[in-house]
């Protein structure tokens, strides 16, 4: 069968998979893009500063990427489904809870902690695993489709929570969006979200079975290759840098004079250009060598920083740089999961993918928070600004020196080629690629 009709085989038996799986990742998102609009409310009310507000998704993200690879491996091991539906209540549930705040610095501290133990069932690992085990040939725009959740997250969450918090309050405004939420993602996970390890289904034998056999290389391997070095640096740079920016980008605008709304409206482009950067990459994904396709689209948010460093205060501009940030937004975690899948197949997809969610986690972390510290220490955020040109440079490039993958066709994924010290594939596996 041609690679055409197999990827089209694919969508028609799976191809609620990804949008279930679409919802499920923009609730794992709600915090990071749905914080922004609290920081000035919950800064006149306690008189904390940024750093102290942002804290708390650091405290939230570390604690959570110690668990990546253990979160990672369970999946491997009984499946996505019954954990991502656990996820969905226990992440907006501590989502509205933030809103009980007393102002003590212990008590938000306590509210994040519960925030981060609450996230573990929804972690990212959880919705791009079953879109894996169900897509092969067209994995590349599977994964994109999943990952516009976080692109509906980043347009949907700033708008919704400015209007919440006018109408009601902050407090109202995290319990509200908290559960308007739930009310969407949860009915639907029910009814579409399964994949591979969830049970099987009896298969046809007229269509494929791409999930048949899920071949791949060893935890231990994985680990100690130098692909997941550089996957691993390339991951903590990239979202040092650019959660920063996203999570501090209503602030920024409003810096620069932009009226909160106004603000929050140039933000939610950010979200819906995000959606054409992950299928545009899903697209490029399934074509050419995915470690050139990522290390192009890590080079944008250069130019988005160059126009809010420049012409920052011209509204073009602004929503120029909200849709080049969304352009990369859109691929990011759609580059890394893809060249995990790649370079190590399926068999250990959510240990391998759980270890790389750590990198991903940790810039998290520390890029919302750095950028709050330098806007405190300097008053501006310039010094981030260029300090995210050097990061993504860096990161284009870890990711453009990757060599050839060793799962990179069809017959590969359900193989597992001999692989040669260190990770690499030999002879034998690297003629399928």
């Amino acid at each position: 069968m041609s690679t055409t009709k197999a990827g089209s085989a694919e969508w028609r038996r799976y191809f609620m998979v990804p949008l279930a799986a679409a919802i499920g990742y923009s609730t794992s998102v709600i915090h990071i893009y749905g914080l922004g609009p609290y920081f000035e409310p919950i800064h006149r009310e306690f008189g904390w500063s940024r750093a102290q507000i942002a804290v708390g998704l650091t405290i939230q993200t570390l604690l959570s990427a110690v668990f990546c690879v253990p979160i990672g491996a369970l999946v491997d091991r009984i499946g996505p489904r019954s954990i991502g539906l656990i996820g969905v209540l226990t992440l907006t549930g501590a989502f509205a809870l933030l809103g009980t705040a007393t102002g003590s610095h212990g008590n938000w501290y306590l509210l994040w902690t519960i925030f981060a133990v609450a996230t573990l069932p929804a972690q990212a690992t959880i919705w791009t695993s079953a879109v894996a085990s169900r897509f092969e040939v067209s994995r590349g725009l599977a994964l994109a489709v999943t990952l516009c959740g976080a692109s509906v997250g980043a347009a949907v969450f700033p708008p919704l929570a400015t209007w919440l918090i006018r109408a009601h309050g902050w407090r109202a405004a995290l319990r509200l969006e908290g559960a308007i939420w739930a009310a969407i993602a949860f009915p639907i996970l029910v009814l579409f979200f399964r994949g591979a390890r969830d049970g099987r289904r009896k298969q046809s034998t007229a269509q494929p079975a791409p999930a048949r056999e899920l071949g791949g290389m060893s935890l231990r391997d994985g680990l100690r290759s130098s692909v997941f070095l550089r996957l691993f640096i390339a991951s903590v740079l990239f979202t040092f840098t650019l959660i920063g920016l996203v999570v501090h980008f209503v602030p920024i605008l409003k810096d620069r004079g932009a009226d909160p709304m106004a603000a929050a409206g140039v933000a939610a482009l950010v979200g819906l250009f995000s959606i054409a950067g992950r299928l545009g990459t899903g697209v490029l994904l399934d074509r050419f060598r995915a470690s050139l396709v990522g290390a192009g689209a890590f080079m944008l948010p250069i130019l988005a920083c160059a126009l809010l460093l420049f012409w920052g205060e011209n509204p073009a501009a602004q929503s120029a740089a909200a849709a080049v940030i969304g352009l990369t937004l859109g691929s990011e975690v759609d580059v890394i999961v893809y060249l995990t899948t790649r370079h190590f197949g399926l068999k250990n997809f959510g240990a391998l993918y759980g270890g790389l969610l750590t990198a991903l986690s940790i810039g998290t972390a520390a890029g919302p928070l750095a950028a709050a510290a330098i806007y405190d220490a300097k008053g501006s955020y310039e010094l981030f600004l260029w300090l995210t040109t050097l990061s993504m440079g860096m990161s284009a490039l870890a990711l453009g020196t990757l060599p050839q993958p060793a799962f990179a066709s069809w017959s590969a994924a359900v193989e597992s080629p001999a692989l040669e010290p260190g990770g690499q594939v030999s002879a034998v596996g690297r003629a399928g690629s």
